[in-house]
């Protein structure tokens, strides 16, 4: 099997490698900033600036540890030396000139701005000593949290556990001129022990009093009704603009509702395998801002088996979820069932905003029947589906545990196609297309590369892309690299053996397997040869010329091998999709033998 190993990348010139001076990174959070030309990366007691050009050189630093008092008194409590260093979590663009940066301080928070400038003031990278705040509700106490952050006009947007023994899970508006909101505490039925995995503000229409944003999470589900701990995915969605209740839920989300994310393989009976612990998730930016593609990366907490799934779901059928009917349980011994009862005005989880008409001028205005509604009623009846109702991508075979998915969208000769890069817990990143036969409602899975991205085989824990550069940058708790997305010269000369690659990056321009740009020179077209659908490199590459030779000649290579001695022959393939086979024929023989082993001959 070809993958895109060590020597490879290296050699190659495709991949370039940070590692933290201080010899331990501790990397817990990446932000990819197109307009710096920057990624600033927050590890232990450390904030690094790195170049989005090549990550190896031209780094910045800030050391900001925990104080000696902080690091003793968190000690003093009970916590490992380790724990109690400043683990910087949260890193986000807060304005041209200045990120928003804060850090687990051992395990009191704490919040600052980095100053870095604009571009042209390439060497500014420092941390704003005046501006330090609590870290409270905008960062978490334990380094190992789950946590999720987003940073909308100013006001901060969190899901974590805003406490030292990490039992009041929340979800969080704080920082802005808004004032500060959170979910209810020791509400089970909004929140029941969740893993945050993702944030987003997906905008509805052009009212941006109608913002919503959307919480991606883990939790363990209330209603179902099988297990006692049964773990179900989810998503949440509250109002930007939430303001809370009048006389109930004050400083309290009134618009917060929630609902299933559905992942599963049809099985034998109707039975179906659930994939219900998602893993990670990636916001697909399409040219209509209102619609992204959402891509989901699932495992599955089954006894039986081990085993990862992604699936894709429009925005679309996430808005039908929460405009349709709310999930009702009558008392503790009925079960959760359809609503059927009047829904008061304006609906429970609607914005105020023009769009919705404009009656009420912020959540407090609401009548207090809505608000009531809403807090007895944050779970939606509907469960959310994914395009075609099952997953593109399904993996069970044991060989990698899925970490961390990114996505980018390439035009190819023959349509669009979504390029999936899969982190792995061994230092492997995944390059995989999945095409859907509408004829046979099947997926099929196309391995394109599988990169061995750092040296020592770590888990990823972070993954951010840069289309416009076309490279990923790759995240562990050692190191970060920076890898290409392509390499086309590396599927060979042959026009056979760039066609069976079937990367949509790639095409064979006559002469070589080069880069694939949608428009270009009329005349290169001409002798572009590509076909991912299908990878059909016969129909493609019949009577193509190939320096001098014809395909035919391109597909069969002899080699003579001499009496009593070893031939070694080649068998690694330039492609997933190639095979190579070797036949053996005697001397004075006119039959072909298939052949496994490099074999010594005789006569």
């Amino acid at each position: 099997m070809h993958t895109g190993c060590i020597s490879e990348l290296w050699d190659l010139n495709r991949t370039s490698v940070f590692h933290s001076p201080s010899g331990y990174l501790g990397l817990h959070t990446m932000l990819l900033d197109e307009y710096q030309e920057r990624l600033f990366v927050g590890g232990r007691d450390l904030v690094y600036s790195l170049s989005l050009d090549r990550v190896s050189e031209n780094y910045r630093e800030i050391h900001w540890p925990s104080t000696p008092q902080q690091a003793e008194e968190c000690t003093i409590k009970g916590r490992d030396a380790d724990e109690c260093a400043n683990y910087i979590r949260v890193l986000h663009r807060y304005n041209r000139t200045h990120l928003l940066a804060c850090g687990t301080g051992a395990f009191d928070p704490l919040c600052t701005f980095i100053r870095v400038g604009h571009p042209s003031e390439d060497h500014l990278f420092q941390l704003d000593w005046h501006k330090f705040e609590r870290g409270r509700g905008r960062c978490p106490f334990d380094p190992s949290s789950s946590f999720i952050s987003t940073l909308i006009g100013g006001e901060l947007f969190a899901g974590l556990y805003n406490d030292y023994w990490g039992r009041d899970a929340a979800v969080l508006r704080t920082m802005g001129r808004m004032p500060h909101i959170r979910t209810e505490p020791d509400d089970e039925r909004l929140l029941k022990e969740p893993k945050f995995v993702g944030s987003y503000m997906i905008p509805d229409n052009e009212d941006r009093d109608d913002n919503k944003v959307y919480f991606f999470f883990t939790e363990k589900a209330l209603e179902a009704e099988t297990g006692a701990h049964a773990i179900y995915a989810r998503v949440g969605r509250v109002c930007a603009n939430d303001m809370g209740g009048q006389r109930m839920l004050v400083n309290k989300w009134s618009t917060f509702l929630k609902t299933r994310l559905i992942c599963s393989v049809p099985g034998m009976n109707g039975i179906n395998t659930h994939f219900d612990e998602l893993e990670d998730v990636f916001l697909l930016q399409t040219r209509d801002n209102k619609n992204p593609v959402i891509f989901g990366l699932f495992n599955t907490t089954s006894n039986i088996f081990r085993g990862y799934a992604i699936c894709v779901y429009h925005i679309a059928s996430i808005r039908a979820a929460f405009n349709g009917p709310y999930a009702h349980k009558e008392g503790p011994e009925y079960h959760w069932s359809l609503y059927e009862g009047k829904v008061p005005y304006p609906r429970p989880g609607s914005c105020a905003s023009k769009i919705n008409g404009g009656l009420y001028g912020t959540t407090k205005d609401y009548p207090d029947e809505a608000v009531r509604f809403a807090r007895s009623h944050p779970l939606m009846y509907q469960p959310i589906k994914p395009v075609h109702k099952r997953p593109i991508l399904v993996k069970t075979d044991g060989k990698y545990n899925l970490k961390q998915i990114a996505v980018d969208r390439v035009e190819a000769e023959d349509g669009q196609y979504d390029v999936l890069f899969i982190g792995t817990d061994n230092g492997i990143v995944l390059k995989v297309i999945t095409i859907y036969n509408q004829d046979t409602e099947s997926m099929e899975e196309v391995i394109l590369e599988e990169m061995q991205v750092f040296k020592v085989p770590v888990p990823i824990i972070s993954m951010e892309i840069s289309s416009k550069r076309q490279q990923l940058y790759v995240g562990s708790k050692s190191a970060v690299a920076q890898v290409k997305f392509h390499q086309c010269d590396m599927y060979g000369t042959a026009c056979a053996d760039c066609c069976l690659a079937r990367d949509p990056y790639c095409a064979w321009d006559g002469i070589s397997c080069s880069r694939y740009y949608p428009t270009g020179m009329q005349a290169k077209r001409r002798f572009r040869r590509q076909d991912v659908r299908h990878g059909n490199a016969a129909q493609q590459c019949f009577g193509q010329q190939f320096i001098g030779e014809t395909l035919e000649k391109t597909e069969e290579r002899i080699v003579y091998g001499i009496e009593y001695n070893s031939t070694l022959l080649e068998c690694t393939p330039r492609t997933l999709q190639a095979k190579v086979i070797w036949f053996v024929q005697r001397a004075h023989e006119a039959r072909k033998e298939e052949t496994f082993w490099s074999m010594s001959f005789r006569g």
